[in-house]
This record gives C-alpha cells, sequence and structure tokens, in this order.
C-alpha cells in the first residue's frame, strides 16, 4: 500500500502560496522549509538554523 501527500497550496504544479511559482517543495516560503531535511541540502539551510537555536535554547536552560 502507498502512500501520498498532496499540498494544499499546489494546483497544476504551481505554488499558489508563492506567486504561483512552479511548485518545489522546501522553498523559501514552502510549508515544508525548515520542517523537514530533504535529500538537496541546499534546501535543509533553515531546518539546521531551527535545530541549532533549539540546541542553544536547550543548553541555556540547563545553566
Amino acid at each position: 500500500m502507498a502512500g501520498s501527500w498532496g499540498c494544499p497550496h499546489e494546483i497544476d504544479d504551481r505554488c499558489t502560496k508563492i506567486n504561483n511559482l512552479p511548485c518545489n517543495p522546501g522553498m523559501k516560503g514552502c510549508e515544508l522549509a525548515g520542517r523537514f531535511r530533504f535529500v538537496d541540502e541546499s534546501k535543509n539551510e533553515r531546518y539546521w538554523e531551527k535545530k541549532a537555536r533549539e540546541q542553544a535554547a536547550a543548553e541555556g536552560s540547563k545553566k
């Protein structure tokens, strides 16, 4: 059994959230950016920034 996910902002391979640009999951402004890791490391910058902030906050609360 296969599963799939459909973005509510994607209509006819265009992102209605980001000026009707071609849908490119993880691009700047995408709902997925910073929430998930992608195979393409260029899309993971926001993810790693978020993780670094979380780690810094956790270390700060230990003091």
